[in-house]
C-alpha cells in the first residue's frame, strides 16, 4: 500500500517525490523547455530546484519541531497539492516567496528553545520581508512572527521591537540596491501590489475541481487537527497551533493576492501538508486513508490528462 510505503522517511521516498514534482513541472512549463533560450531554461531549472528544496525544508522543519511523525507523508502531500494547480508551478515569484516564508517559519518555531531569541526574531522577520518583495501580501505573515514572540518570548519588551528593526534594515538594503542599480529610491509604490477580487478564473474546471477538493480536505482534516492540538502536551501545542495560524494567514494572503489563477494558493500547501499528515497519522480506517491518499496523488494526473 502507498500509505505504508510513505509511512517511513527514507531516501527513496524523497527521490520519488522529486521525480513526481519534476514530471508535473516539466508538463506545466513544457513550452518554455521546448523553445526557450538557454538562460530561460537554466532559470526555470533553478526554480524547479527551489521547489524541491522547499520540500526538503518542510520535512526538516517538521522533524526538528516534531510537527508530525517521522514519515514522508508531508513531503508527498505538499507535492500532490502543488501539482494539482499548474499555475502554482509557473509563478516563479510565488515559489520564491514561499521558500522564504518556510525559512521564516523555521526560525519562528525555534523560538521555543529560548536561545538567541533576538537573532531568530530578526531572521524570521527579515525572511518575511524578503518574501514580500516577490509577493507583497506575504507581509501578513508578520502576524505569525508576532504570535511566535507572544507565545515564547513575549515577556521581554525588546523582542516586540525586533521585527520593526528588521523591516527597517530590509528597507535600507532595498533602497541602497535600487539606488545603485536604477539610480532611484525604492518606494512603497514599488513594493505594494493592489488586491484583485476577480475570481472568474475559478469557474474553470481545471481550477475549480482541485481548489474545491483542497478546501474540502482542509476543512475535514482541520476538525481532527484541532482535537490533536487539544491532546498535545504544552510544548508541542504552540507549534501545532502555529501551523493552523499559518494556514489561516495563507488563505487571507490568497484572497488579497493580485493574481487569481491558483498560484496564490501555494502558501497554503505547506501548513496544509502538516495538518493532513497529522490527520492521516490519527486515522484508524486504513482503506479510507489509502483511498484518500491515492486520490491526492492521482488527481494531478487526471487534471493533466483531461485539461
Amino acid at each position: 500500500m502507498l500509505t505504508s510505503f510513505f509511512s517511513n522517511s527514507r531516501p527513496i521516498n524523497f527521490i520519488i517525490v522529486a521525480a513526481y514534482i519534476l514530471f508535473f513541472y516539466l508538463a506545466a512549463n513544457f513550452n518554455i523547455f521546448l523553445s526557450g533560450s538557454f538562460w530561460t531554461i537554466l532559470k526555470e531549472s533553478g526554480v524547479l530546484l527551489i521547489i524541491v528544496l522547499s520540500v526538503f525544508l518542510l520535512n526538516f522543519i517538521s522533524g526538528r519541531n516534531e510537527l508530525t511523525g517521522r514519515n514522508a507523508y508531508k513531503s508527498i502531500l505538499f507535492a500532490g497539492f502543488i501539482c494539482m494547480l499548474a499555475p502554482a508551478l509557473q509563478n516563479n515569484n510565488v515559489i520564491l516567496a514561499n521558500l522564504f516564508l518556510l525559512l521564516s517559519l523555521r526560525r519562528i518555531l525555534s523560538l521555543r528553545s529560548q536561545k538567541e531569541t533576538v537573532q531568530k526574531i530578526f531572521d524570521a522577520t527579515l525572511w518575511v520581508g524578503v518574501a514580500s518583495l516577490f509577493h507583497f501580501w506575504s507581509i501578513l505573515f508578520l502576524f505569525v512572527v508576532y504570535f511566535g514572540v507572544l507565545v515564547h518570548v513575549g515577556h521581554w519588551f525588546k523582542n516586540w521591537l525586533v521585527p520593526l528593526v528588521a523591516i527597517l534594515t530590509l528597507f535600507s538594503i532595498a533602497t541602497s540596491a535600487d539606488l545603485l542599480l536604477t539610480d532611484s529610491f525604492y518606494t512603497f509604490a514599488d513594493w505594494f501590489q493592489a488586491s484583485n477580487f476577480d475570481f472568474t478564473a475559478y469557474r474553470e474546471p481545471a481550477l475549480l475541481i482541485p481548489t474545491a477538493f483542497i478546501f474540502a480536505l482542509s476543512l475535514w482534516s482541520s476538525f481532527f487537527y484541532v482535537t490533536i492540538i487539544q491532546k498535545a502536551n504544552a510544548n508541542a501545542k504552540s507549534s501545532l497551533f502555529l501551523m493552523l495560524l499559518c494556514a489561516l494567514t495563507a488563505v487571507v494572503v490568497a484572497v488579497l493576492s493580485p493574481t487569481k489563477n491558483g498560484s496564490e494558493l501555494l502558501f497554503f500547501f505547506a501548513p496544509l501538508a502538516i495538518i493532513v499528515t497529522n490527520y492521516f497519522q490519527s486515522m484508524d480506517d486504513k482503506w479510507f486513508k489509502e483511498t484518500l491518499f491515492i486520490l491526492i496523488l492521482l488527481l494531478p494526473v487526471l487534471l493533466l490528462a483531461v485539461f
